[in-house]
């Protein structure tokens, strides 16, 4: 007698969205993502504007050194005065204490926008290692909101966040691929309708849209020209699991001080006593590092990576040191930005450190895998981490190596403290 068999079951999956509950998604994403480019292309225009009047113009008028001590004591200071100010007086007071934000933005009000924008590019001109990311992707988040609702009243009110995000994100690193990336780990955790590609195509769509009018109007690259690594060996997996252990090992000392020196500064009390001793502090953290520890750090890492041997690994070091100190301080002391491409340099002086130490490591290795360690402890973004140590070095072999490092350095940062407070100064699990 033959025995009857159930037939396997076959997990259910989402059905996927018709085409026409999409493109009604089209023209808002490309509306967005067009606009966050522009509002970062121009934010990012008008402060290197400023930085060449405030470290070259004016000093050379003065005939005092760009670089000298007394300038950067003076020019810092003077940002902290400048941002204080802002943060004092302006309407919105520039947004809430910068320590307790994120990558992902919240949605403020229009009246705090304009307070927070100027905030940006004075700080960005003035020299603190901090970058633009936070705060634009939060200028974008609120415009997109605001005019949202008033253009497009139909659309769906929680789209417009996540299109600013996505759009910034695009036009930050001038590709949707990240934008993607960074869309798809915030959905992991969240309840989902439809398959994934449903869900990130408007995302998607804005980003790319950032992305490419970035590129159109501004040219941006992350490519540091370093030498290609060609295959991949033996001493290259481990250069990559140690650099990359040990940069995120060092990032969480400056994860684990964050509350402690955030603290230190909030007992000033007063934004125009809290910002001016932080640019008083960066002055003197400037002067031991030299002048390329100020500033956001791209334009000072294209400079170390154009000539790997051009410094011995003590001052890779102390740059490293010098820089990961002044992003802490220019966190914790309110000045307005983002800690991704400080982060960069950081990584890649290390990495630059470990191949003066040990020629055998490729700089191109020990760039990336730096950038990735300290990536994953500052910001805890995996994908943004991974993404951005690859598109520094066009060697495609690196990639599994990164994969690689990225466990080890992962276990070391998962489930600790986050450099980002909650609003009683205590860090964020």
């Amino acid at each position: 007698m033959a025995q009857e068999t159930d037939a396997p079951q076959v997990p259910p999956t989402a059905p996927t969205a018709p085409a026409r509950a999409l493109l009604p998604f089209i023209l808002p994403a490309v509306a967005v993502g067009v606009a966050a480019s522009l509002v970062f292309v121009g934010v990012s225009a008008a402060a290197e504007g400023l930085q060449h009047v405030l470290w070259g113009a004016l000093p050379d008028a003065l005939g005092v050194g760009r670089y000298s001590v007394p300038w950067m004591f003076t020019m810092l200071i003077a940002t902290g005065l400048a941002v204080g100010l802002v943060v004092w007086k302006v309407p919105g007071h520039a947004g809430p204490d910068p320590a307790t934000l994120a990558l992902s933005a919240r949605v403020m009000a229009p009246a705090v926008l304009p307070g927070l924008v100027l905030a940006t590019g004075l700080m960005l001109a003035g020299g603190p290692s901090l970058g633009p990311e936070n705060p634009i992707i939060a200028v974008n988040v609120g415009l997109a909101v605001w005019l949202g609702a008033r253009l497009m009243p139909r659309t769906p009110g929680t789209l417009w966040p996540v299109l600013a995000e996505a759009a910034t994100i695009g036009a930050l690193f001038g590709t949707p691929v990240a934008a993607a990336l960074v869309i798809s780990e915030a959905l992991a955790g969240r309840p989902m309708r439809g398959r994934l590609w449903d869900n990130v195509f408007a995302p998607l769509t804005a980003g790319a849209c950032g992305a490419m009018t970035t590129a159109l109007v501004a040219r941006p690259t992350f490519d540091l020209g370093l030498p290609p690594m060609g295959h991949a060996h033996a001493k290259d997996l481990l250069a990559a699991l140690v650099i990359a252990s040990a940069a995120a090992v060092l990032g969480m000392c400056a994860v684990h001080a964050f509350p402690y020196v955030h603290a230190a500064f909030q007992r000033l009390r007063h934004p125009m006593l809290m910002l001016p001793a932080g640019g008083a502090v960066l002055g003197a953290l400037g002067a031991l590092g030299g002048h390329l520890t100020l500033f956001k750090g791209l334009s000072e890492v294209e400079e170390l990576s154009r000539d790997p041997e051009g410094w011995t690994a003590g001052q890779f070091a102390a740059m490293a040191v010098v820089k990961l100190a002044a992003l802490l301080v220019a966190a914790s002391c309110g000045f307005r930005g983002g800690r991704i491409f400080p982060a960069v340099f950081i990584g890649s002086a290390l990495g630059l450190c470990a191949h003066a130490l040990v020629p055998a490591v490729h700089p191109a290795v020990g760039v990336a895998t730096g950038v990735l360690g300290m990536l994953l402890a500052v910001t805890r973004q995996a994908w943004v981490s991974l993404f951005t140590a690859a598109v520094l070095v066009t060697s495609p072999g690196l990639l599994a190596l990164l994969c690689i490092a990225s466990l080890p350095a992962w276990l070391l940062v998962t489930g600790r403290p986050q450099m980002q407070l909650c609003a009683d100064g205590t860090p964020v699990r």
